[in-house]
């Protein structure tokens, strides 16, 4: 373990890696998010069904489910495959809420116009009757509001879901340094350079001047984990951004510290600062 520092922990595994993603050639990045997908095109299918959408009134419920429910699930394909073009990065927190809306209004147009297409089709080969001409602009609004809804949707709640992930994901916030809390109040918002043993008394050697506080130091360097330095001599301790310079001799060194401290490095302490890349 390195002198003054804390052994950071293994990342954790990441859930986003792409081993054992079985598709993420749509927006989601995994079998749940494109099982929720297609959970709800079926669902909206289902209401859309129900209330007889694009149906004579003398259609039967049978029938009409098996027109729309086969077409929300093509649906629910074919708005993957248009949502990965217009979100290579889906749930990226760094993509303003203007930029991401305006995605979805062309995703929705992209995936309405050749889907209008495949309503009118499957309405004349299904129900047996045509759409008029006059009434494709009708159709194609309809398609168009139903494809932004789901598209917002889609990635309200994918963008939620990968903000989840990355929270899980993040490392716990460091434990904050005990001792610093020990600093007199002039010196709670100084750098702290050095800690020097003097008889029963430590004295703190920070940009803000100097001061002692009664204590050991091995009691000090206990409190000092998560702060980055080492104890390089038996009285004194040293914080590893504070060092300026190191000069060595006689199998010794001295660290030249912010503000011109001079601390010697006993032979105890060298090889361990030197294995660390102090010097």
């Amino acid at each position: 373990m390195t002198p003054g520092r804390r052994e950071t922990p293994p990342p954790a595994a990441d859930e986003t890696s792409t081993a054992g993603r079985p598709l993420t050639f749509g927006p989601y990045e995994d079998r749940a998010g494109w099982l929720r997908g297609l959970g709800l095109a079926l669902a909206v299918g289902g209401f859309l069904a129900l209330s007889g959408a694009f149906a004579d009134e003398d259609t039967s419920l049978a029938e009409r489910l098996a027109y729309w429910m086969p077409m929300m699930g093509v649906g629910a394909l074919w708005g993957g495959f248009i949502a990965r073009a217009f979100f290579p990065d889906h749930g990226d927190e760094d993509v303003p809420p203007r930029d991401m809306w305006l995605k979805c209004l062309w995703a929705a147009l992209a995936m309405a116009l050749p889907f209008t297409g495949m309503v009118w089709t499957a309405t004349w080969l299904v129900f047996g009757h045509q759409i008029p001409w006059r009434g494709l602009p009708y159709l194609f609004g309809s398609v168009f509001v139903l494809s932004l809804a789901m598209t917002a949707l889609n990635t309200l709640v994918e963008s939620r879901r990968q903000a989840m992930r990355r929270l899980r994901a993040a490392p716990p916030p460091a434990k904050p340094v005990r001792f610093l809390e020990r600093l007199p109040p002039r010196l709670r918002a100084a750098d702290l350079h050095a800690i020097a043993a003097e008889d029963h008394y430590l004295r703190l050697h920070t940009s803000k001047g100097q001061d002692l506080i009664l204590m050991r130091l091995g009691d000090a360097v206990d409190e000092l984990q998560g702060l980055e330095g080492a104890q390089v001599h038996r009285s004194w301790w040293v914080a590893r951004a504070a060092v300026e310079d190191v000069r060595r001799g006689d199998g010794r060194a001295v660290l030249t510290l912010k503000g011109g401290i001079e601390v010697p490095v006993s032979r105890t302490y060298s090889r361990l600062l030197r294995e660390a890349g102090w010097y």
